[in-house]
């Protein structure tokens, strides 16, 4: 399953972390600063890749002295946020469909609290991290942490669609607030060693039980108390993590120092690209949601002016960056990222593009297919929660095999070699969705769909964080793994969208005249929408299989020990 600024726990002297110091670049580079504040130099990227996950230097490390006990409540506290954050999504995966008629989720708004999220908190991944720079990691992960335990909350006492969808979106941006500043923390506080390796395992680690344990407490609150319970418990445990995280976190040597000031503040994030972005992206998932009622929908006046202006900003947004990186300004995504050069190791664009695009369609695909699947087990089969929480069981034993299996194997086998056999695992998962009947035993197709999906996913993840440590310099480790993680969020989320307007757009094609959910003819067609989302979904993993195979041909064998 997709981690999130988390650390790959091969040996030491095989690789370079992705991880996110705090980086004394930005305060360095604006000190000398005159009053009339002017703006950072060429430098000011370097920065901004710091603070998103660069290597910290070698002077940059925590305290000396410090006991097992307080460093367990450390390593705990910060890896707490992820945790809680995937045992919401469990939940929700598993809770969704009750959910919906409980609160009177319209149907074509049916996966928006899901896909929300996401964009929310990758529209806002790369700026946390560079606030978080600015005015001290500590201060972000409490403001995050906070942010969560109120809308958490907020999501259990919802009423309608809308309330629980609003509440969603800013429990992501909590959680983007959260994310880059819990590594900070690790890696401000430990120095290089085997606590600092125990600090990122258990972050690793925290994503996939989290989500394990929601699937499990979903079905079964679901089934007594109900879905609400879920969010109760888990806001009091955020607000736990709250109060642990001010008496135990340490202060930001910045902020005792009083070197945090406006002006950082102001030239030391780019504002102006994140608006832009964000508009793009939150714009054309709205005209996505009003095509899941009709495909038709996409010719009135409004949705098609709308689509446009998505567009206008995409392409500002495009041309924002590239004149921020010419002027040496701070650029939310830099496009030198992307641009091979004299100093770049050999087919670095391509590699990097290549991983950019692969990842977000994986993540896209394994959400879709996540979703999609809780919906079938419920709507198609008529299953409880509990009954489909069960059924996910095998998705995360499956995780957990394929992070050890790729461990063993990417010294030993090619990066495209191994992207590519992970592609097809998982591709055959939706072409099996796609062709199952509702009659069928589970054992005989879903078990096996539901074990085959995570593998692509995980595998990418080890590869590509890989890739990242060995074709570019360290000081662009940070930025490039955060623009990665950005991207998986953001593919998880449009992928829900696209693949909600497929599906929808054939279930209104031939659900007319059906009275209710459970009419034969609807929900015969509510299947054949399914079908349309998974087709789609194995037509996306043959592109990815494809596109492994061609663009990360030239990286051969990664992780090598370096002697």
């Amino acid at each position: 399953m997709s981690r999130i600024f988390t650390e790959l726990q091969l040996p030491a002297s095989s690789y370079q972390t992705i991880s996110k110091p705090s980086s004394s670049d930005l305060e360095i580079l604006l000190t000398d600063l005159p009053k009339e504040a002017q703006r950072p130099s060429s430098k000011a990227n370097d920065s901004f890749q710091q603070s998103l996950g660069g290597e910290p230097s070698e002077n940059t490390t925590g305290p000396t002295q410090i006991s097992t006990l307080k460093a367990s409540v450390i390593i705990a506290t910060a890896a707490s946020m992820t945790l809680m954050s995937s045992l919401l999504t469990g939940i929700l995966t598993v809770g969704l469909p009750v959910m919906a008629k409980n609160i009177g989720l319209k149907e074509n708004l049916l996966l928006w609290p899901a896909s929300v999220h996401g964009l929310a908190c990758g529209c806002t991944l790369l700026l946390s991290g560079s606030v978080g720079d600015v005015i001290g990691n500590r201060s972000l992960y409490l403001a995050g942490c906070g942010l969560l335990s109120a809308f958490t909350l907020g999501c259990g006492l919802a009423q309608t669609g809308i309330q629980l969808i609003i509440f969603r979106a800013i429990s992501g941006v909590a959680m983007s607030l959260s994310l880059p500043s819990s590594v900070s923390i690790i890696t401000t506080t430990f120095q290089a060693g085997q606590r600092r390796n125990i600090a990122f395992a258990s972050l690793g680690a925290s994503q996939p039980v989290g989500f394990s344990l929601g699937i499990v407490l979903g079905g079964v609150l679901i089934a007594g108390i109900g879905w609400r319970y879920g969010y109760y418990i888990v806001a009091a445990l955020n607000v736990c993590i709250l109060l642990v995280a001010i008496w135990q976190i340490p202060k930001d040597p910045r902020v005792a120092a009083g070197t945090i000031t406006w002006t950082r503040l102001y030239y030391g994030v780019d504002w102006m690209g994140t608006a832009l972005v964000s508009l793009s992206l939150g714009i054309f998932s709205y005209t996505l949601s009003t095509m899941t009622v009709s495909i038709n929908e996409l010719t009135k006046p409004a949705n098609l002016a709308l689509l446009i202006l998505s567009l206008i900003f995409l392409v500002a947004f495009i041309f924002w960056i590239f004149r921020q990186e010419k002027l040496g300004r701070v650029a939310m995504i830099p496009p030198s990222l992307f641009k091979a050069d004299a100093s770049s190791a050999p087919c670095r664009a391509r590699n990097f593009t290549t991983v950019c695009i692969s990842v977000f369609l994986t993540w896209a695909v394994f959400n879709a297919f996540q979703y999609f699947t809780s919906l079938y087990f419920q709507r198609i089969q008529n299953l409880s929660a509990l009954q489909a929480s069960a059924r996910f069981i095998p998705m995360v034993v499956a995780g957990a095999l394929t992070n050890i299996a790729t461990g063993l194997l990417v010294q030993r086998v090619k990066a495209n070699v191994l992207c590519v056999f992970a592609a097809i695992i998982s591709g055959i998962a939706p072409l099996l969705m796609a062709l199952t009947k509702p009659n069928w035993s589970y054992w005989t197709v879903p078990f096996i769909a539901v074990g085959l999906i995570p593998v692509s996913a995980d595998t990418l993840f080890t590869v590509s964080n890989l890739v990242i440590t060995s074709t570019f310099p360290a000081k662009m480790h940070g930025l490039a793994g955060g623009v990665f993680n950005t991207i998986s969020q953001i593919g998880m989320s449009v992928g829900l969208a696209v693949a909600a307007v497929v599906a929808n757009a054939v279930t209104g094609s031939l659900a007319d005249g059906g009275e209710s959910t459970r009419d034969e003819k609807v929900v015969q067609a509510v299947l054949k929408g399914y079908r349309a989302a998974y087709w789609m979904s194995f037509a996306a993993g043959a592109v990815i299989v494809g596109l492994s195979w061609w663009g990360l041909r030239s990286i051969g064998k990664i992780g090598l020990k370096m002697d």
